[in-house]
């Protein structure tokens, strides 16, 4: 009698709570939060140095598998996007220097990497789930954000979103 209980709370609160963490933080096409970033090689970026670029945010951490199987794409995708316009930046949220940078000795990554003390954006996006991914376009609008893996032709389709075609999607 006790469990029936509980689920019929539970079950409740579990929807309650996801309904308000989807509607937590920026909307949709609403302008981007202000913001300022530092990469770990130095390079600054705000609302004012993306103008007229997309940008992909990406929140990862080093104990997110999620994370480290989406890497080599999302990478991958921001190479191949970085002449049209597009900045990567992979904030990692809430780990040391001293983490990451044993972890990207053994995962290199080829982006631009920030460290969440060296930007405002992890609290302005709500990351406690990982990854999640932040498109914001060449109007500084955001143009879509996708909590959780799905894979490189989601994460395509989000980038579309901001207003940027990537060599896969021209082939189809």
């Amino acid at each position: 009698m006790a469990a029936r209980i509980s689920h019929r709370v539970t079950i409740p609160c579990v929807w309650i709570l996801a309904s308000v963490c989807a509607l937590a933080g920026p909307k949709d096409k609403e302008p981007a939060p202000r913001f300022n970033a530092i990469t770990t090689t130095g390079e600054r970026f705000n609302n004012e140095t993306i103008k007229g670029k997309v940008v992909l945010l990406e929140f990862w951490t080093t104990w997110c598998g999620f994370c480290a199987d989406e890497a080599a794409f999302v990478d991958k995708i921001g190479h191949e996007l970085a002449n049209k316009g597009l900045i990567l930046l992979a904030i990692d949220v809430g780990e040391s220097k001293k983490t990451v940078k044993k972890y990207l000795e053994q995962h290199p990554r080829n982006c631009k990497i920030v460290m969440m003390e060296d930007t405002n954006l992890a609290a302005m996006y709500q990351a406690n789930v990982y990854p999640i991914y932040v498109v914001i376009d060449r109007d500084g609008n955001i143009a879509g954000t996708q909590r959780g893996a799905a894979g490189e032709e989601a994460l395509r389709s989000l980038i579309a979103r901001g207003g940027m075609e990537s060599a896969d999607d021209d082939a189809n």
